[in-house]
């Protein structure tokens, strides 16, 4: 299927059965297909559920409303969380989110089997079936939000090091840089300092630093390390002089690092910076997997409830006996305004108050109760470009 006319968002559409079901079917694919490749069609087949009275039906079409935009919420929140998680390869997000059994997102609608989808949730194909379905997708809404707090506390403790391991040389940590060796160590008189020498200031450096203060150590100084602006000296003085040096330094640009040389808390940030970075990559596989699972089965669900929509829309809007053909449409992105009218044409004789409609697309005070747009025919949209990442 060529990307950029096929949409990744479907409509899921039900009409009345005419004489049968089929015909519904066939006319609706014949005005969709003949001539003009307005979309790619599907029956979506949902099995006989038990009909309540008229009330039970609209306080079920409210319910039902709520729990779309909850279960939408949860499958978002899942596929952005697997964005988050997979950083660098973002890439790899689309065929991660893969729902029933590994199928990619848009096959799914084309090749469901909703009697299959039903019994997961009940043992009878009923409406109330929408509290399995609530409590599943609470359960997995709940379960993100332990397991995305533990894995983001471990990445933010790791990132917080790290950046104590980069940056400039006056900020960041000189565990991995300075060695036993750079220092006099455990003398009574003697210290060695660390110093940040401006790279321009160099030159003034070696003539200077000798006679910075008295006591200094002379040739007792070396660059450790330099980044892009500066180098990381050191130098040896008696503990004394190490104030005035200070204050000297200061006129001249050099910033003295207040850092003592310990071996024992070197080693320990070292070995915590160690134990994080494993600790992410241990949880990493199974976080993924997680979220693969459970976005396939809030993934699921969410289809299960817009199947649930479907019917209850259709049988307050149709009535009674249960005769309706729900289908799924892909539009083509060039002509969906097309399709829009050849539908509309197709079902405008539904309801009285559409012939009071000239533009189908327009809002219709009064009658975009639920945030839906208001069509002669029931329709749901499934957007699917709500999980799609650059």
């Amino acid at each position: 299927q060529d990307k950029d006319t096929k949409m990744t968002e479907f409509w899921l559409i039900s009409a009345p059965g005419e004489k049968t079901c089929q015909q519904t079917w066939e006319k609706l694919h014949a005005a969709t297909t003949k001539n003009n490749n307005l979309s790619t069609n599907s029956k979506f087949n949902i099995p006989d559920l038990k009909v309540g009275t008229l009330d039970v039906l609209v306080g079920l079409s409210d319910e039902l409303a709520k729990l779309d935009a909850f279960v939408e919420g949860v499958v978002k929140k899942v596929a952005q969380y697997m964005a988050d998680v997979l950083e660098d390869s973002k890439d790899k997000v689309q065929e991660n989110l893969l729902a029933n059994g590994g199928k990619v997102l848009t096959k799914i609608y084309l090749s469901f089997e909703i009697e299959k989808l039903f019994k997961n949730y009940s043992s009878s194909s009923d409406t109330v079936s929408f509290l399995f379905i609530f409590k599943g997708v609470n359960q997995i809404d709940n379960d993100l939000k332990a397991r995305a707090s533990a894995y983001n506390n471990l990445k933010g403790n790791l990132q917080n090091l790290e950046r104590k391991n980069a940056g400039s040389l006056l900020t960041r940590s000189l565990a991995d840089i300075v060695k036993k060796e750079d220092f006099v160590l455990d003398s009574e008189y003697l210290v060695t300092l660390l110093v940040i020498v401006p790279k321009l200031n160099y030159n003034d450096w070696v003539k200077q630093y000798e006679t910075l203060a008295e006591m200094v150590v002379p040739r007792s100084s070396n660059v450790l390390f330099e980044d892009q602006d500066s180098y990381l000296c050191n130098v040896t003085l008696f503990r004394k002089a190490v104030d005035d040096f200070k204050h000297k330094a200061r006129e001249y640009k050099f910033m003295v690092r207040d850092f003592q040389y310990n071996e024992e808390e070197m080693k320990a940030d070292k070995e915590e910076m160690n134990r994080l970075s494993t600790d992410k990559k241990k949880q990493f596989g199974p976080l993924v997997r997680w979220l693969k699972v459970n976005f396939s089965e809030a993934f699921i669900a969410w289809i299960h409830v817009k199947a649930l929509r479907v019917f209850v829309e259709s049988v307050l809007r149709y009535g009674l006996p249960v005769n309706f053909q729900a289908m799924l449409l892909q539009p083509n992105k060039k002509t969906m305004k097309k399709l829009r009218e050849v539908l509309y044409d197709l079902y405008k004789h539904l309801d009285s108050s559409a012939a009071a409609i000239i533009d189908a697309t327009m809002d219709i005070p009064g009658l975009n109760l639920s945030q839906q747009e208001y069509y002669p025919y029931v329709y749901y949209k499934i957007d699917c470009n709500l999980l799609e990442f650059k």
